[in-house]
């Protein structure tokens, strides 16, 4: 009963902190909005049917039904088709959908796409009062239409940033400490075919110079100690050679002498893999050698590796989307076939919550650890939802940027060359590529939610 419960409080978690996401999202187009004195007619977290608004001066702030996304509802998105033309509202949104309010008549215009494009035109005109004319979109300068598109990404990535610096420097991440756990009592070569010392095998030189289970290293070598991976490094490059090593033993600092041997030991990688060749052998070198080990636990990082895991982060969604169509074809394999499901591909809201409980639910595991993977869970989702916003397609905050950037674009030839002002570009046109994208991104997010129900990524 008490793990369904954690599992239950894991998902409860993870959807207030999207639920946040999302409105902080756009909160980051509303107040430069505002600023700028664009009329926002609309904030709503959500979509579909309003459960609950409220009117505050000029703007209905509330919440709908169908909470996958957000929008603001800004005066003047669409410039008019021809000089002198009213005014149209769109709007932003946090996930893939552009919001407008309900329409009221359709164009006489012949064929399905002029008419789509015309609807666009002519949505809510009401919604542009009298005397607001000009407080709309698509008269601010280029600037501050592109400041407004970003805001919402923006405050994504303030999110991530401030979640990664809990999870980093206030939380602390696991790993190796410099308190040693274990000293072997022999030096076996990591080749060897056992485990266990045996009369006439080299004594290992950590034990021989008097290090104990429980000792912290204080310095190597006369180098200070602040991580396991310094030290190992020190000893790898001291074979045979005497280096001073002072510990911290009950309290007291404790001055020793050891000699590292020269040792076959594998060759790892970053994430401490064993490196192997073409043909699958196992790769080793000769290193120095003491036969002492540490313990696992929380270590705080400093503030100047969040950015570094953000940028990491940010280049492994981009290179995910830039890879999307691949990755989406594999997902579809896996579910509708007998394929895995690969651990570090898309995944939707289903399977974020199903993460999310069971990392919550997961026993023997501290609750700060639990809690912090929770808080980079949304962190993720944080930094996904900046990079999947700043794809130049229409409905994306990106699309919108594209357009007011090519409008910079030709009004700057145009001056060059002393041609007339081209004028804002007309978005409207590209309704029916927007109603495509929509299209492909509903059935992108239909297709993860099944594969998160039939084949879930899991935690490993």
């Amino acid at each position: 009963m008490e793990t369904v419960l954690l599992y239950v409080v894991g998902i409860i978690v993870v959807l207030i902190g999207v639920a946040l996401s999302i409105g902080l999202h756009e909160i980051g187009h509303l107040v430069p909005a505002k600023l700028f004195g664009v009329r926002v007619g609309q904030y709503m977290i959500g979509f579909g049917p309003t459960l609950f608004s409220r009117r505050k001066g000029e703007t209905e702030y509330g919440v709908k039904a169908i909470p996958l996304g957000g929008y603001i509802s800004m005066a003047g998105m669409y410039p008019p088709a021809k000089k002198g033309g009213p005014s149209r509202t769109s709007g932003t949104d946090a996930f893939a959908a552009e919001s407008e309010y309900e329409s009221g008549g359709r164009s006489a215009s012949t064929g399905f796409f002029q008419t789509m494009i015309q609807d666009a035109r002519t949505a809510s005109e009401d919604t542009i009062q009298e005397g607001a004319e000009d407080r709309v979109f698509y008269k601010l300068p280029i600037w501050k239409r592109i400041i407004i598109m970003l805001g919402g990404p923006f405050m994504n990535l303030v999110i991530a940033v401030v979640l990664l610096a809990v999870v980093l420097s206030g939380i602390g991440l696991q790993g190796y400490g410099t308190t040693i756990t274990s000293v072997s009592a022999c030096a076996l070569p990591a080749t060897s075919s056992r485990q266990t010392c045996e009369p006439g095998d080299t004594p290992a030189p950590g034990a021989s110079a008097g290090i104990k289970p429980g000792d912290t290293l204080v310095s190597i070598a006369g180098t200070r100690i602040t991580g396991w991976d310094q030290a190992t490094a020190i000893i790898q490059k001291s074979a045979n050679k005497t280096i001073p090593i002072v510990v911290l033993r009950g309290g007291k600092q404790v001055s020793l002498t050891a000699t590292p041997i020269a040792s076959k030991r594998y060759v790892v990688d970053a994430q401490g893999n064993v490196v192997t060749d073409a043909s699958g052998t196992k790769l080793t070198r000769t290193v120095g050698f003491l036969g002492i080990g540490p313990g696992v636990t929380t270590i705080r990082q400093p503030l100047t590796a969040v950015l570094p895991a953000l940028g990491s982060n940010i280049g492994q969604d981009f290179h995910l989307i830039a890879n999307l169509p691949q990755r989406l074809v594999q997902v579809a394999q896996a579910a509708f076939g007998t394929q895995p499901r690969d651990p570090n591909g898309p995944v939707g809201v289903v399977g974020v919550g199903r993460l999310a409980g069971q990392i919550a639910s997961t026993t023997g595991v501290p609750w700060a650890e639990r809690f912090s993977f929770l808080l980079s869970l949304i962190a993720s989702l944080n930094v996904a939802l900046f990079a999947f916003n700043l794809i130049p397609l229409l409905p994306l905050d990106g699309g919108h940027i594209l357009g007011a950037i090519w409008e910079g674009v030709r009004r700057f030839f145009a001056r060059l060359f002393k041609r007339k002002d081209p004028g804002p570009v007309d978005i409207a046109k590209l309704v029916p590529l927007t109603f495509a994208v929509v299209i492909v991104l509903g059935a992108m997010s239909l297709l993860l939610v099944y594969a998160d129900i039939v084949k879930p990524i899991t935690l490993q």
